[in-house]
């Protein structure tokens, strides 16, 4: 790296300790002037007068960058461990530079692998179904050789992490707070697991820097930001998930809701998203199936089936008539129709439409043609 390169990132990391705040407007500051360590020259007054901000926030941002001291945070994250990246380094994500408003540094505790990637996020007061779809979600995915991203939050987010890591797989935890503060703190171990089996931890914030409540929502954005898709499980309307979603949208990457029980103020969320056009995520499958082609190549082989392959778990869950119904169609290569099916079974016609019934509603099914087929 440049003498020039390296001061730009200095001034870049030195703007951060103020960005964590803001940083559409610093993007178009220095876009406006040619650089962070151009932008750091400037007086408040100028910076009010040429870049459209109020002169008290000018002089804030003057007052907070002196008092920062980007060379002793760069030995803070060296010496714990972690990369500091700009958009000037080689390993700062391609898909995060591509969102309106990206990171003017990212700190990052493990590695970020070049694979693709799948947001899987949702409230922290889940419930035993939200708890379950998010970690069979999130076990596939991982298993698939798709990266799972999320926020380290309680619920939804800690089931995610904790599958992918289970299955073997690479997942990304995006941080409220700085990597020398993990949060929540029970998650400690679960953050050390998750870098320790390939992942990583991120972080756009300083590494001493607390979590607050205004932090969370600007993480959200990375979360979504990192990702092809967002997989909203289960939340609320007053939910952060419904951020990441939104953010997602904004950011032109793919949406997908988890359907939930009517009656459940935690489907709220994922079944507004549905009605108003999201894709309906039942499996790992219907997710990658949302990614473009070319990020398709990195799954490991035979991927894109073991996804859409039905999960044990939903096997499980059937009625013994409806899985000795699946396992002859599955046999079957053209599959089978409703009469065929009854006189392979033996049973009367009732018994195979009510098997049949089951299994079209629990999406194990397709019907094309008048035959049965499975639908992975």
């Amino acid at each position: 790296m440049s003498a020039k390169t390296e001061a730009e990132k200095l001034a870049r990391v030195r703007l951060n300790f103020f960005a964590c705040h803001k940083s559409d407007w610093l993007l178009r500051l220095m876009d406006l002037y040619g650089g962070a360590a151009e932008l750091l020259k400037r007086p408040p007054a100028e910076i009010a007068a040429e870049g459209g901000v109020l002169f008290d926030t000018a002089a804030k941002l003057a007052a907070q960058t002196k008092e920062a001291d980007p060379e002793k945070e760069l030995l803070a994250a060296e010496k714990a461990g972690v990369a500091v990246l700009t958009a000037l380094d080689e390993g700062y994500p391609e898909l995060l530079k591509k969102i309106y408003d990206p990171p003017l540094v990212i700190y990052v505790r493990g590695e970020l692998k070049p694979v693709p990637a799948a947001a899987i996020v949702g409230t922290r007061k889940a419930t035993p179904y939200g708890l379950r779809t998010a970690a069979r979600l999130a076990g596939e995915l991982a298993a698939s050789g798709v990266a799972v991203a999320s926020g380290l939050a309680r619920g939804i987010d800690t089931a995610a992490h904790q599958a992918a890591v289970e299955a073997g797989g690479v997942t990304w935890a995006a941080l409220g707070s700085g990597l020398n503060d993990i949060y929540p703190g029970e998650n400690k171990r679960l953050a050390a697991r998750i870098v320790e089996k390939g992942g990583a931890l991120i972080s756009e914030f300083p590494m001493d820097k607390g979590a607050l409540p205004a932090n969370f929502p600007r993480r959200n954005r990375i979360i979504s930001g990192l990702s092809l898709a967002t997989v909203v499980v289960e939340g609320g309307f007053e939910s952060g998930a419904l951020i990441t979603a939104r953010f997602a949208l904004d950011q032109g990457r793919e949406v997908l809701a988890v359907p939930g029980p009517v009656d459940s103020p935690m489907s709220r969320g994922p079944n507004y998203f549905l009605k108003n056009g999201a894709y309906l995520a039942e499996n790992a499958g219907d997710i990658v199936a949302c990614f473009p082609p070319e990020y398709l190549f990195g799954l490991k082989p035979g991927a894109a089936e073991a996804v859409n392959s039905p999960s044990e778990a939903a096997l499980k869950a059937l009625s013994p008539d409806a899985l000795e119904a699946y396992k002859v169609i599955a046999a079957a290569e053209e599959g089978l129709n409703a009469d065929e099916l009854t006189a392979r079974l033996a049973w009367q016609v009732q018994r195979t439409a009510a098997a049949l019934f089951e299994l079209e509603v629990s999406s194990l099914l397709v019907s094309r043609g008048g035959r049965y087929c499975r639908s992975a």
